[in-house]
């Protein structure tokens, strides 16, 4: 699609409003992501904002812009130390490890590697050059070979998270220094302390601040002023708030022209964080949950809101994909025998006029909630539903038509099927397997979470056959009902029964 046709609006933090964006330069956008702190698993809140960016970058690449996207990680931190001092290993072999399990993650739930992946500790000399610049304006001092920003050289420092600079807290991961000029003075560089990877700097050795990073890289790989800036919304302050403020005094042009930022996940109420002891590890829900069910929940609210994690959201995501996927999948077998003649038509026939409707229908609906600020809330729903509602209904028709009804037909679904498709690529819900694949990979993660194997669901199925042969048709019912509880629904088709995920009647919601 051509960028400059369509009217993009993404809501800005810092005018806390939505605003048409407009990039720096026509055609091409700067995003940079605020990635993790590699010490542990990620966990599904850190999956959230992964997805949320993961979206908005496949949207404008859409939209038809060339995108640079940097999304970093911190393998240089408190956390990280204080881990690998538990583990009995070295901080940046920890963060490493971790690094690569983040990107095992997020193959699993289908998200683009960004343009650049940048590490702190491949970035010393960038982030300690911009310390220097800080330094030269007077807006950041030294003391005993710590380099702190000075907030009140900052005019506009409070104005992304609305913080006063009266009523912020100190703008780092640890206790109030006195040596400080004001109590939210913030760390840019950290003298060297015994256990703890150091570089070399001109106030000796150390190693630099939280915030000073995502200055130093967002310049050095996009520029100081950039298009797109996203995090979680437990970043804004201090994090982003202390990295504009760091960037400006730097560079004279530095700055960002859009702030994004996503919603929680929570969980009884409560952000899910590794700091409550709350949270689930993405690994530890794929292995239950297809990843492609956890993509579709994560997209479930608009990516501003919170989401409120529970098992059932992810059983009405499962259930909702793998009726989209089954859907398709039955056209492709409704279509297979008709291929050939398909391939001499050779665009002959046209679509009917009710496909035509679909297809438009679908598709503004589509355009219409991404170009709203990015709105994936109920997004396979409405004219999507309808789209897979034809597809249902015309295949038991494919049979009974005459040759010229029938291709006019066999041409619409095949175009109805593209669009689908392109809403599933763009939302991230396509992968390089067929829809076969996906569905048996979504019925064995069904079996994980009922805790049953496929021969125990064949053997219910002929103890049902039989029941049913001898008329006790209760006892066939209660078989029936004791696996829907577990989320496998039975179904006759003809004289075959077989298997499907469905949502589990008595679904237990997770704390």
């Amino acid at each position: 699609m051509e960028a400059e046709k369509m009217e993009l609006k993404l809501y800005n933090t810092m005018t806390q409003q939505k605003e048409v964006f407009t990039p720096i330069n026509p055609g091409k956008v700067g995003l940079y992501v605020c990635g993790i702190t590699a010490y542990d698993f990620s966990h599904i809140g850190h999956a959230r904002a992964a997805v949320s960016f993961d979206v908005l970058y496949r949207y404008l690449k859409h939209l038809g812009y060339e995108v640079n996207f940097v999304r970093n990680f911190t393998d240089v931190d408190d956390k990280i130390i204080i881990r690998a001092n538990e583990n009995g290993e070295e901080p940046l072999e920890l963060s490493n490890r971790f690094c690569e399990e983040y990107l095992v993650d997020m193959g699993a739930l289908q998200c683009l590697l960004p343009t650049h992946q940048p590490r702190v500790s491949d970035h010393m000399d960038h982030i300690i050059d911009m310390i220097q610049k800080i330094i030269e304006k007077d807006c950041g001092y030294d003391v005993d070979g710590d380099v702190f920003f000075s907030v009140d050289k900052s005019p506009n420092y409070g104005k992304l998270s609305g913080q006063l600079l009266e009523h912020t807290r100190a703008g780092e991961r640890v206790a109030v220094d006195s040596r400080k000029r004001n109590p939210a003075d913030f760390a840019l560089w950290k003298a060297v302390k015994p256990g703890e990877p150091s570089w070399e700097s001109p106030w000796g050795r150390g190693r630099p601040g939280w915030h000073i990073e995502c200055s130093a890289m967002s310049a050095h790989y996009l520029s100081p002023k950039f298009d797109i800036h996203g995090g979680g919304a437990d970043l804004k302050f201090p994090h982003h708030e202390n990295e504009l403020a760091q960037t400006c005094a730097a560079c004279e042009d530095g700055g960002v022209n859009y702030w994004l930022h996503n919603g929680h996940v929570t969980i009884n109420n409560e952000k899910m964080a590794k700091s409550k002891k709350n949270f689930k590890t993405i690994r530890e829900m794929t292995e239950s949950y297809h990843p492609l069910a956890l993509r579709h929940f994560l997209m479930s609210a608009h990516y501003r809101s919170p989401l409120s994690f529970s098992a059932s959201q992810l059983d009405s995501s499962s259930e909702a994909l793998y009726y989209v996927y089954q859907t398709l999948q039955d056209l492709n077998d409704a279509l297979l025998p008709y291929r050939e003649a398909m391939s001499e038509d050779t665009g002959k026939s046209e679509q009917t006029a009710e496909a035509k409707d679909i297809i438009n229908k679908l598709k503004s609906e589509f355009e219409g909630k991404m170009l709203d600020d990015l709105n994936t809330a109920h997004i396979l729903t409405g004219a999507y539903q309808d789209a897979l509602k034809f597809i249902n209904a015309s295949i038991g028709k494919l049979k009974k038509m005459q040759k010229k009804q029938r291709m006019s037909l066999l041409v619409s679904l095949v175009e109805i099927e593209k669009a689908a498709r392109e809403v599933l690529d763009v939302l991230g819900l396509l992968t390089t397997l067929s829809y076969a694949e996906i569905l048996k990979e979504m019925k064995q993660k069904t079996l994980t979470r009922a805790g049953l194997s496929e021969e125990v669901i064949q053997q219910k199925i002929e103890e049902r056959i039989m029941a049913r042969k001898n008329k006790e048709f209760e006892k066939s019912d209660e078989i029936r009902a004791e696996l829907t509880v577990k989320g496998i629904a039975l179904m006759d088709i003809g004289k075959e029964t077989v298997w499907r995920p469905c949502f589990p009647l008595q679904a237990n919601s997770s704390d």
